[in-house]
């Protein structure tokens, strides 16, 4: 393997130490998924530099000058503390002719623009929740077409922000309700869909050109308490304590309807190339009693924490840890720019 000079793109607030030793958990946590990223790479030879962005890419311009590094290897979720700006850098890197890893500005465009993304999906016949956008500062008129119990949250924001138990509403007056809290406290547009009862599972795609799947991973709710609906609220999916009370795992999806893990793939193929994507993403179903799926989103760019979903479903496919962030380095030294015909 050749060894490359690497500089990571973290959230300025994320700079890992060299180690966690006297670290406590709950500050690891903060930047584990960084953390596992550097050393790894370090581990695997490589020469890593990681650098905190905040609202400004004077630092980046700099660090790519001086040190010219072979991939920027991209880890940033925000840009002055808008999800949807994290796209601005990678287009950024594209001007500067700089590789870098993961999804290209258009396919993160469109897929972190939930609404446009399931609007894309519908022109391309995939089933999704019936849906609807309330904008902020519009009137509450609620389409015919939706069906209660409905489901509200941000139409931009990720990691489950804003979502919890009452995020599932029954009526018009809690909707209203609802949706104001998310125009408040995330500062977005809400997206309402119609709330799909089944299970829940995440397909990871990695690829440009040529692109392969892994093994669907389901979310398992654990012991749900009367009158709770299996969601992935903020604190099922980020809070180790509460995951540990309410026995909330996820793993290899098991017991599948016949033909089902095949249709979960056909489908994930079709979202990741409908949305542009390419690098690695995440696409997430839910899936009926019936075995009907609809898909809820596609996340480019998942978490790549080395326990967290989308490592575990690559180790299970037979791609380890430091072969997977290797094969996300190389995809991304070999995607061409479509802005000059990838000269």
């Amino acid at each position: 393997m050749r060894r490359l000079r690497i500089l990571v793109l973290v959230h300025e607030a994320l700079v890992p130490p060299e180690s966690l030793e006297g670290v406590g958990e709950q500050a690891a946590a903060e930047y584990r998924t960084e953390y596992d990223v550097v050393s790894c790479l370090r581990e695997s030879g490589h020469g890593v530099r990681a650098i905190g962005i905040g609202d400004s890419l004077t630092e980046l311009r700099a660090a790519i000058q001086d040190w010219q590094p072979q991939a920027c290897f991209n880890l940033l979720e925000e840009f002055g503390g808008i999800v949807t700006y994290d796209q601005h850098v990678v287009a950024y890197l594209e001007l500067l002719r700089q590789s870098y890893t993961g999804c290209n500005p258009r396919g993160m465009m469109l897929s972190r623009d939930k609404v446009l993304s399931k609007q894309i999906l519908s022109y391309h016949r995939i089933p999704t929740p019936h849906f609807a956008v309330f904008r902020r500062g519009g009137t509450l008129r609620i389409p015919k077409a939706l069906r209660f119990p409905l489901f509200v949250k941000s139409a931009t924001e990720d990691a489950s922000l804003g979502i919890s138990q009452a995020s599932i509403v029954d009526d018009a007056v809690r909707l209203a309700e609802r949706v104001e809290f998310i125009h408040a406290h995330t500062g977005s547009d809400a997206l309402v869909e119609e709330y799909v009862e089944g299970r829940e599972f995440y397909v990871g795609v990695i690829g440009n050109e040529r692109i392969r799947t892994l093994p669907p991973w389901e979310f398992m709710f654990g012991e749900l308490k009367s009158g709770r609906a299996g969601i992935a609220t903020r604190k099922a999916k980020w809070d180790r304590a509460y995951q540990k009370r309410h026995g909330i795992t996820s793993g290899k999806a098991a017991e599948l309807p016949e033909g089902l893990a095949d249709r979960l793939d056909r489908l994930a193929r079709r979202i990741y190339r409908a949305l542009h994507m390419t690098g690695y993403a995440r696409i997430d179903f839910r899936v009926r009693a019936d075995g009907t799926p609809l898909v809820l989103e596609a996340n480019a760019n998942p978490n790549l924490e080395r326990e967290e979903d989308f490592a575990d479903s690559a180790l299970h496919a037979g791609i380890a840890y430091p072969d997977l962030l290797q094969k996300i380095i190389t995809l991304g030294r070999g995607y061409k720019a479509e802005w000059r015909g990838g000269v």
